[in-house]
């Protein structure tokens, strides 16, 4: 087995849209997996038209999270479409990850609990809105609904603002993860006994659990904290500070940082303040603390002050637009952003390597439909109930 494809043999089928099994998929693909794309014939996955900008008449989206995969296009209305994608799922899958609408596949048969039986190795995935039980678990969702109703974006922004959310979606690109954690370890479950199971996840269960550490703090003390902007609630000088030019994100994180901090930026009386001596004692008389830090800060070019704080090992970053990002020499040496064959656009690639060498597929996101003829394929696997 090559070092960089560790799944390798493996065949996933993903009835996925928009991002959250999509990004599992891709996140399958990119470590050797064989990923089937299934998709309605006529309108595609949704992201290919959350534009622009668009690629080659794709959305940007699409491209970023579906390279590397084989594209089918199923119409669940039609009855022989539904048989062929059954027996492909019976023939070749080794898992199935799907995020449709709660009951959309019960009517065409297409469930955990009818495929298993048909082939008790399959491993499936579902990837849910707010979760397979409780009163909203027939509620639909998308990322930004689940950052408000889990409390991502009560904690997000600052205090007195309009409410903000994640720039990124976090939660749907979590619970795709989450969804490739399971599945991973369902397959080295299957390993050990020859069965397969079911994994669910959901972008609600996802969004409570990136509320961790907020929702431990409510449970110890009764507080509803309030959004901090760059900074967090349990930390203290720990947030982006502005510059002369700019912005520089400061993350003393311990008392022995903070004194560190305080003598690059000619502060020492702060450090033997004992209202600030201690994380505790800094975050209760945060309001006294950060104009003090704030006003030495805007002495100073960010380029300057990130060098002072470099020598006196006090962790800092400067506040990066996209674009200074993707040609930032360190995303480059880590060989991130890396081209398909047969396309000619930057897109990032996994944070995880082994053995020194990322995995990484290399073909572009499939057009729709453009591997059809997998559908009219005789089964390559074997026995229905094989592993």
């Amino acid at each position: 087995m090559d070092v960089d494809k560790p799944l390798a043999g493996i065949t996933v089928i993903e009835l996925g849209h928009s991002v959250a099994a999509p990004y599992a998929g891709l996140i399958l693909a990119d470590l050797g997996a064989r990923v089937i794309k299934v998709e309605n014939p006529k309108s595609g996955d949704y992201a290919r038209g959350w534009g622009p900008p668009f690629w080659n008449g794709t959305a940007s989206v699409f491209h970023s999270l579906n390279r590397g995969k084989e594209g089918i296009t199923v119409d669940f209305g039609a009855a022989e479409d539904c048989e062929r994608l059954k027996s492909l799922i019976l023939n070749e899958a080794d898992a199935v990850i799907q995020n449709l609408r709660p009951g959309i596949l019960d009517k065409f048969g297409l469930t955990a609990d009818a495929l298993s039986a048909a082939k008790p190795s399959l491993i499936w995935c579902d990837i849910g809105a707010f979760g397979a039980k409780g009163p909203l678990a027939s509620k639909p969702g998308y990322d930004p609904l689940a950052q408000a109703s889990t409390g991502i974006m009560s904690v997000t922004g600052e205090g007195g603002r309009p409410p903000v959310r994640v720039g990124v979606s976090l939660v749907d690109m979590g619970s795709g993860m989450w969804a490739v954690i399971g599945m991973l370890a369902a397959l080295v479950a299957r390993n050990k006994g020859g069965q397969g199971r079911s994994v669910a996840t959901s972008l609600y269960e996802t969004g409570l659990a990136w509320m961790t550490v907020p929702l431990a703090g409510y449970a110890a003390s009764g507080e509803v904290r309030k959004p901090y902007g760059s900074g967090t609630a349990e930390i203290a000088p720990y947030q982006a500070f502005e510059a002369s030019d700019g912005w520089l994100m400061i993350a003393a994180g311990n008392d022995n940082l903070f004194s560190k901090l305080c003598v690059a930026l000619s502060l020492e009386a702060l450090a033997h303040d004992p209202d600030f001596a201690t994380n505790a004692a800094r975050v209760v008389n945060r309001e006294r603390l950060i104009p003090q830090i704030a006003a030495a800060v805007r002495k100073y070019t960010a380029d300057a002050l990130g060098g002072i704080l470099d020598g006196a090992g006090v962790p800092n970053a400067p506040l990066l637009t996209t674009d200074q990002v993707a040609e930032h020499p360190q995303t480059r040496a880590l060989d991130m952003m890396v081209r398909c064959a047969g396309d000619d656009i930057d897109l990032v690639g996994v944070p995880l390597a082994f053995d020194g060498t990322r995995p990484r597929a290399r073909t572009a996101a499939p057009a729709l439909g453009q591997h059809n003829a997998i559908l009219r394929k005789p089964a390559s696997k074997g026995a229905i109930n094989a592993n």
